[in-house]
Formats: structure tokens, sequence, C-alpha cells
């Protein structure tokens, strides 16, 4: 007979075994409708184009954490719908650049960190991980704090600190005892949490003429507030932690197919993985830029509109909406965080995990158990508790947001030159180096990010 799990196994088990549950009858329920339908062309192409989807998918929607979501809606608060052409424009720079550690991923075989470490200076590399890890770490705290208080929106009796405490301890659980073939599949399913954001400007009732006509043409000035609103937007869509993430993800991919060593994976790209890999990157990118549309939208659309032009938190701004948007909008945004915080959490502490692990020769991935990688998920817990702790010792989470975007300022434009570099290299990546309009993209935007991290960092501290 099979032995009788501990209490202290079970209780690690539940979080997990509650999701798997929750995510098997989703599927029960959409394998019904499915069945149901014609079996059409279309019916089987969407069923292909979501099997497609996966690391592009992912790291795409961690990017509207409730951060993101702040920042965002401050925007819109702040300028109405004055910078809504800002998702137009974000979404190829940034698809590009993920499409770039994506590529880097597939045909190398290794993480972004261990391609850096074997090219590039080790002193480098390994400060800006340890930046890396500080940023994603004051980002952890904050987004906890910010889903503590997205429950308190759906009912205020409840507990911050409990809240918080619960938050960390389940993410914990979930990154560390659930195998890698399921946790992407929670995380995928997760992604579509996003859409909320989207449900909730159009149940807003907005002018959608006025939305047209501030969607794509660039209207701004030189002013102090425009470019740090720009750099604001610009730092939080093209983060470090993301080029991280996306590359590691494409080699547990690989590995999950059987290619367990570097060897195995290295240079035997097939040009059908590439093609899924785009369509997946691409995806997850326009995913990313369409919400944040739908969040300037909404808060340009009503909060700037009745004068409500200071949010500090995503919190905030769905307080704000609804004594004018309405009981659902406040709802379908109150939701929003703490799901997007469920899906932003793991990414930020893994990809802190994946950048040192590969930094110091540690080994590492989610493919692994805790005891064949005790670094690696040490990291992770190291990052969750300091997060944690980050919402008890009196930090504000505006300030612990400060301090992230300095130092993703301070890294993002050295990584994103070894990216470029990297990438566009023929002795690296043979066949699969960018073309050279990619890589025009790839300097375009590791200037402008040189340019926002010195105007971030100078409008602090100056």
């Amino acid at each position: 007979m099979p032995k009788e799990k501990d209490i202290f196994t079970k209780t690690a088990e539940a979080p997990a075994v509650a999701l798997a549950r929750t995510v098997l009858a989703t599927q029960i329920a959409r394998d019904k409708v499915v069945t149901s339908l014609p079996n059409s062309s279309a019916v089987r192409k969407t069923k292909e184009y979501w099997h497609m989807l996966g690391p592009g998918l992912t790291t795409g929607a961690s990017d509207d954490d409730p951060s993101g979501i702040a920042t965002y809606s401050q925007t819109g608060a702040q300028f109405g719908y004055q910078f809504l052409w800002l998702s137009a424009w974000t979404f190829p720079l940034m698809a590009t650049v993920q499409e770039m550690c994506a590529r880097i991923g597939l045909v190398t075989g290794r993480g972004l960190a261990h391609n850096i470490r074997v090219f590039y200076s080790r002193r480098v590399l390994n400060i800006c991980t340890m930046l890396l890890f500080a940023a994603n770490t004051f980002n952890i705290g904050a987004n906890l704090g910010a889903m503590a208080k997205g429950v308190q929106l759906l009912n205020p009796n409840l507990n911050f600190s409990f809240l918080v405490v619960g938050f960390a301890i389940f993410s914990l659980l979930l990154q560390i005892f659930t195998p890698y073939v399921r946790y992407a599949r929670y995380l995928k399913w997760l992604a579509l949490i996003l859409l909320s954001y989207i449900f909730s400007a159009i149940l807003a009732h907005l002018n959608w003429s006025d939305v047209a006509k501030n969607a794509v043409v660039p209207v701004f000035s030189l002013s102090k507030e425009h470019l740090f609103i720009l750099c604001a937007v610009l730092g939080t869509t093209i983060s470090p932690y993301l080029f991280f993430w996306q590359t590691s993800q494409e080699v547990e991919e690989q590995i999950l197919q059987g290619k367990t060593t570097v060897h195995e994976r290295r240079g035997f790209t097939d040009p059908k993985d590439i093609r899924s890999m785009r369509i997946d990157v691409w995806s997850g990118m326009f995913l990313s830029n369409v919400v944040m549309f739908f969040i300037i939208a909404a808060c340009g659309g009503i909060l700037f509109t009745n004068g409500i032009t200071e949010i500090t938190s995503a919190a905030q701004a769905a307080e704000a909406l609804r004594p004018f948007a309405g009981d659902a909008t406040y709802f379908l945004f109150a939701v929003g965080i703490i799901g997007t915080g469920l899906l932003a959490i793991p990414v930020l502490a893994g990809s802190s995990s994946y950048a040192l692990a590969e930094s110091f020769r540690w080994k590492e991935g989610l493919y692994r158990n805790l005891q064949q990688a005790y670094a690696f998920y040490g990291i992770i817990i190291i990052s969750m508790l300091v997060g944690l702790g980050i919402n008890f010792i009196g930090i504000d989470p505006i300030k612990a947001l400060i301090y992230s975007a300095v130092a993703n300022g301070l890294v993002a434009p050295i990584i994103l030159f070894m990216i470029v570099s990297i990438s566009s290299s023929k002795k690296v990546m043979g066949h699969w180096r960018n073309k050279r309009f990619v890589t025009i993209v790839g300097w375009l935007v590791f200037a402008l990010m040189t340019a926002s991290g010195i105007a971030v960092i100078g409008a602090l501290f100056v």
C-alpha cells in the first residue's frame, strides 16, 4: 500500500492540487464547448494557435503586473487619452527584443545569463544580476502588497498582513512543488486574467471616437512631465526580468522535449520551432500592449475627465473608477490586480533565480525538483521572503518601485547591448542571427532605454 502523505506534504500540495482541479475543470468545460461546435477549420486553427502559445504569452502577460497597472493608470489619469499611442509604438519594440531573447535560447540551448557569461565579462554580469535581483525583489514586495489591497477591495474585512503572507506562501509553494509542465500550463491560463481589463474599459462606456483619435499618432512635448511618463512606460514594458525569463523558458520547453543537454539543444533549430516561437512571442507582447491601451483609456476617459489626476497604486485606480464607471468595472479591475500579481510574482522571482544560477554555474531550472537545485530554489525563497518583509518594515510601496526603477534603469541598457550583440552574431547564432532591420530596431531600443534610464535616475536624484 502507498505510504500516507504527512501533513506538511499535504499542506504544501494543497494550493497546487486546488489549482490543478480548477484548470482540469476549465479544460473539460472548454472541450465540451469545442466538441459541440462544428468541426470547422476555424475551430481547428484556433486550437492549433492556442497550443502554439507558451513562454511568449506568459512573459508578455507578466509584464502587466500590479506595478505596471499603476503606471498605466497614472498615465491615463494625468494625461487623459494623450498617451494612448504609446501602446502601438512600444508593441513592436518590445516584441522585437523578446524575440531576440527567445531566439538566443532556442539556438544556443542556454539561458541569457549563461550566454553573457560565455561571451562577456563575468564581473559585469554579476553586477547586473545582483541589481536585477534587487529590482525584482522590490517589485515582488510591491506586488504582494497590491494583491492584498486588491482582495480588500472585494472584502474589506480581511486582514492585510494575513493576505500578504498567504499570497507569498501560495506563490512559493507553487513554484517549488509543482512540476514545470503543469506549472507552465497554469501560467498560460492565468494570462487570460488580463482580459478583465479590456472588459472593464468596455463597460466604462468611453467615448470611443476620442479614443480612436489618440490611438496611433504621437502627441507630446519635451516637458519634464511628459518625458518622465514616457520613461516610466518604457521602463515598465521593456524590463530586464522579461529578457532572462523569456530565454530560460525557451530552454525549459526544449528540455521537456527530451533535449536535456546543451549539445542536444544547440544549433539544431527547426524552422517550425522558430515560426511557432515568433507567433507565441508576438501574441504575448500584443496582449500586453493591448491591455496597456485599455487601462490608459479607462483611466483617461473616467478619472482624467472627472479631475482625478493622481494615482499611486492599482487599488487606488479601481476605487477611483467605481463611482463613475460602476461596480462591474471596479470588480474586474480588482480581480485583474490579484490575477496579474499571481502571474508576475513567479516570473520576477524565477528570472532572478535563472540569472544568478547561470552566472554562478549552479544547477538551475523549474524542471528540476527541490533536491536537485537547492541554490536555484534558494534564490526564489530569498526573493519571496525579502519581498514579503518589505511590507512589514515600513518601506513605502511607491518607494520600493522607485528603487526598482533605478535598478532597472542601470541594468536594462547594459543587458540590451549584449542581447543585440549576441543575437546579431553569425558565430553564435549562425543562420538565425538578426536580419539587418531587426538589428537596427534593437539598437534603437538600446538608445531609447539608455536615454530613459539616464532621465529616470536624473529626475529622481537631481
